[in-house]
């Protein structure tokens, strides 16, 4: 059973950066499409990023550019760097696993491990 822990959540000002970090144990990453997904109170659970691979990622339009998200397959984990953060990006973020063998997708219901959560609220 994948096991995934987010870090790096905080308060930050509108403009600010972070660094999230999500660390899988107990499975290689590398046999899993991995993604980020973020949910406000009330609202339904959105897409953010995902990576199938090293390089070979896919974007939320209302965070291209200023997300990335990549991966170490040596040490086991997986990172989103947010710059230029907009209160609006206020939300729990979660790290998810999905075997790689079913393919990408940006649908939350479709990942099968998911990590705790990590708050990050933006102040404007």
């Amino acid at each position: 059973q994948v096991q995934l822990v987010e870090s790096g959540g905080g308060l930050v000002q509108a403009g600010g950066s972070l660094r999230l970090s999500c660390a899988v144990s107990r499975s290689a990453i590398s046999s899993y499409v991995m993604g980020w997904f973020r949910q406000v109170p009330g609202k339904a659970r959105e897409f953010v990023a995902i990576e199938w691979s090293i390089g070979s990622t896919y974007y939320a339009d209302s965070v291209k550019g200023r997300f990335t998200i990549s991966r170490d397959n040596a040490r086991n984990a997986m990172y989103l760097q947010i710059n230029s953060l907009k209160p609006e990006d206020t939300a729990v973020y979660y790290c998810a696993a999905r075997r790689l063998r079913l393919g990408g997708s940006v649908r939350p219901d479709d990942y099968d491990y998911w990590g705790q959560g990590t708050q990050v609220t933006v102040s404007s």
